[in-house]
């Protein structure tokens, strides 16, 4: 079947009506929110509570540390989420393995909230902390790229960007969902009660939130590109191998374009700068939950540039935006710190209302971007796997960073220093990309998917 609709979208396999892509729309953004909503309350619970509950006797500052380092250590195993997920992605669809890794995520959350402490039963805490974390990590790895192709794929031509930004979008209205809980429940169970059991309530409503994402889920239909691959039986054998012979360069660049806007995000979505905020031996000293809510603000203002993004990257490219996105958030990076020492909640408002400007610009476009750099029949995997990779370099280590840095030098002048030249690299990794926004997504035009991408190359 062939030909256009009057949005510019030639259907492949399937033809996907304008409610059916709405649909698609509303289950890749409830989704993606639960999986993030249960990613980020883990990220600020380490923050603020987990040093002491889990890994107290390590003495204060090095189980802070240890701390944040759970919160990286699921980034190390996001690649095997996205290495399994890409694979069956690629093979089986990719409807089946956003049901999966949105289960997996929620069981693994909704157990940390049942987790006895490091007091009740020793050093079994953190073990089983970590290892619950690290299923999040795999988890995580998976989901992104099964919701970013059901967007993308099922869109019109000309608003690949729009939609694409829609399971981008759930990433801060988890971050909103999970810093409006945690505020919440500092404020319910203050003090010493939110440390024995206020700060497992968020955990475990994730249980509710999963049952939500599953039954949407499970509503929507197959991509249309996959249900033509799989039509014609042109499924790839082995989709990881192919793409690393094929388009190694290309993950490495796609990833470090993540890599600078998720090592800056992850200030806040991390923890870090709530622990900064907060640490009653820091150069500043703000009440928790004042400081959650605040977070929040900065999820509202992060949902609305990430759409905007998606949005301009229709009308200007992806690449252009990109580039006015990294301007606009090195501007945010050198502000960040100098307001946050202020000391006021004010001031950290405007400090992160600020940086998520030029975050929704770099994160809005980046669906339809790494959606056009990969032939279909790898696309899943493709898009996966730069995306953990990314994640790694970039965000799975910057809170740990960031403290080591700061309880090296006292200072918080070198932290701005990497966040800047993270910046950067994503800037330089942007610059090396062609734009192909509307290039064919269907699997008739892989010849001209396989071109490479990256300026100087004709094979990736």
């Amino acid at each position: 079947m062939s030909g256009s609709d009057q949005d510019g979208f030639t259907p492949t396999g399937t033809i996907a009506s304008a409610g059916d892509r709405r649909r698609v729309v509303f289950a890749t953004v409830v989704g993606t929110t639960v999986e993030w909503y249960d990613f980020f309350i883990y990220a600020f619970a380490a923050a603020t509570v987990f040093a002491t509950l889990f890994f107290q006797p390590m003495g204060e500052d090095f189980a802070q540390i240890v701390s944040f380092f759970t919160v990286g250590v699921s980034f190390l195993f996001r690649p095997l989420g996205a290495f399994l997920a890409g694979h069956f992605g690629d093979k089986i669809g990719r409807r089946p393995m956003l049901v999966l890794t949105l289960l997996l995520m929620g069981a693994a959350t909704t157990l940390v909230g049942l987790l006895p402490t490091h007091a009740v039963i020793g050093v079994w805490a953190p073990i089983l902390l970590i290892f619950l974390r690290i299923v999040q990590g795999i988890s995580a790895g998976g989901e992104w790229g099964g919701a970013v192709l059901m967007a993308v794929e099922h869109a019109p031509k000309k608003k690949r960007g729009v939609f694409g930004a829609s399971p981008q979008i759930g990433v801060p209205i988890g971050l909103l969902l999970a810093s409006m809980m945690l505020a919440l429940m500092a404020q319910i169970a203050p003090g010493d009660a939110f440390l024995a059991w206020g700060w497992r309530v968020p955990f475990l409503l994730s249980f509710v939130l999963i049952l939500v994402g599953y039954w949407v889920r499970r509503s929507v239909e197959e991509s249309p590109v996959f249900t033509e691959i799989a039509e014609r039986k042109e499924e790839a054998r082995m989709p990881i191998v192919q793409l690393f012979r094929r388009h190694a360069l290309l993950v490495i660049v796609a990833a470090l374009v993540f890599a600078g806007n998720n090592a800056v995000g992850y200030m806040t979505t991390g923890g870090y700068v709530q622990r900064y905020a907060t640490d009653p031996k820091g150069p500043i000293v703000l009440d928790t939950a004042p400081v959650f809510w605040v977070v929040a603000l900065s999820g509202v203002t992060w949902l609305v540039f990430t759409w905007l993004g998606g949005w301009l990257s229709d009308r200007i490219g992806r690449r252009n935006t990109y580039i006015l996105g990294w301007i606009l958030q090195l501007v945010g990076v050198f502000l960040l710190f100098p307001m946050v020492n202020v000391g006021t909640v004010w001031s950290l408002a405007v400090a992160l209302v600020v940086l998520t400007i030029g975050l929704g610009f770099t994160y809005g476009p980046q669906a339809a971007l790494y959606s056009e750099l990969f032939p279909a029949s790898i696309r899943f995997s493709g898009v996966s796997i730069s995306y953990a990779i990314g994640a790694i370099l970039g965000g799975a280590f910057s809170p740990l960073i960031a403290q080591a840095i700061f309880q090296n030098t006292g200072s918080t002048t070198g932290i701005t220093w990497y966040l800047a030249g993270m910046t950067l690299v994503g800037l330089a990794a942007t610059l090396l990309l062609r734009d192909r926004s509307g290039i064919p997504l269907g699997p008739d035009f892989e010849a001209e998917q396989e071109k490479s991408p990256i300026y100087g190359l004709s094979k990736a």
